[in-house]
């Protein structure tokens, strides 16, 4: 069996890096399995992309298809494109994606369309917000989707409920949590850390990138501004995303305990996130990672895919809404927070997992 392996942007390569572990551990045992990697370009820039590769060991993808930005048209249809080309000239037997990107999607239909069979890996997560480009891309994609690889027993239940045969629903756990695990012993100290002398359990770390929190410099400044109330003396360690950075460019205020930096490694931004006081988030996969770590985080959205981060873990989710941000920064600095628990099968072996899936349906062929 040859699987296309599909990776794009951040978030994908956290999920490919232990599925080719696995691949690769397959194949030594003598099993029929070899994978090809294309990375879409999605992600671009060194920091958003070559550097994850370097950190967790991934390969050098066999090509890269060089998408760039855009528009969420422009990408997915360029990306669709390339594809396609790229399938016509080297055929394989399965296409897996991974998450909830364009690339997700753009590679998904093209696939199907030259009768490949589709794998996805995090099938079946919903927000239940179809403002949110990732939404779309999720349904798109299970809806012509052949092998659903799920997170959670509510990302089962949304497949069910759509329809979805049960024989192909395959409850594996969470491949990101294997990454997290796999590189615990690995991490290492920002150049923040020393810079600002941080003390563990002293500092936050907060992210914001989705265009509902970062697009209106005026509703980013108040969000910001209520961070920076809610956290008092305690420093606030904010790496910045590309879009966030121009938008933050146009807002005169600065807040003392707000420190702006580049974004991080995979390795130096899990060692901020361990040991931090709590964290201030928009990102789902960041919710995921706290939770495993046991951290206080504090989500500002209306929705959530990922809910196990709230009703197991330890993820609140507020809204978007800056007037209600301070009682809950109270709560995380005064060490009130909720004690969370791992989610079912976040154990770190759903890559093996996974492909011991595709294993035994080769071998039953």
């Amino acid at each position: 069996m040859l699987i296309t392996l599909v990776a794009g942007a951040r978030p994908n390569f956290m999920k490919i890096a232990p599925i080719i572990r696995a691949i690769e551990k397959a194949k030594e045992e003598g099993h029929d399995i070899d994978y090809r990697l294309v990375h879409t370009g999605q992600h671009y820039d060194s920091n958003l992309s070559q550097t994850f590769f370097d950190e967790l060991g991934i390969p050098a993808p066999h090509v890269n298809l060089g998408a760039g930005s855009g528009s969420q048209a422009t990408q997915t249809a360029m990306i669709m494109m390339a594809f396609e080309k790229e399938l016509l000239k080297n055929p394989t037997d399965l296409v897996m994606v991974v998450g909830d990107v364009n690339s997700t999607l753009a590679c998904s239909i093209p696939a199907k369309k030259l009768w490949t069979q589709v794998a996805h890996v995090e099938a079946g997560i919903r927000s239940g917000d179809m403002t949110m480009p990732e939404e779309i891309n999720r349904i798109v994609t299970d809806a012509i989707t052949d092998l659903f690889f799920t997170t959670s027993q509510t990302a089962n239940d949304n497949l069910r409920k759509s329809g979805v045969d049960e024989k192909t629903i395959h409850f594996v756990g969470n491949v990101m949590i294997d990454t997290l695990l796999y590189n615990l012993k690995n991490l290492r100290k920002p150049d923040i850390w020393d810079s600002e002398k941080l003390v563990e359990k002293k500092y936050l770390v907060l992210t914001l990138h989705r265009p509902n929190n970062v697009d209106d410099p005026v509703n980013l400044e108040k969000l910001l501004h209520e961070i920076s109330k809610g956290a008092g003396s305690h420093p606030v360690i904010f790496p910045v995303h590309p879009r966030t950075r121009f938008i933050l460019e146009n807002i005169k205020t600065r807040f003392a305990n707000i420190l702006y930096v580049e974004p991080m490694g995979y390795l130096e931004f899990i060692h901020l996130v361990k040991h931090s006081m709590g964290v201030v988030t928009d990102s789902g996969g960041i919710t995921e990672e706290a939770t495993v770590l046991g951290i206080p985080c504090i989500t500002l959205r209306n929705s959530t895919e990922r809910p196990e981060t709230v009703t197991v873990g330890t993820n609140e989710l507020i809204g978007t809404d800056p007037k209600v941000i301070a009682p809950w920064m109270k709560k995380m600095t005064s060490g009130k927070w909720k004690k969370g628990r791992i989610p079912e099968l976040w154990d770190g072996k759903a890559a093996s997992r996974t492909v011991d899936v595709l294993v035994n349906l080769e071998l039953n062929k």
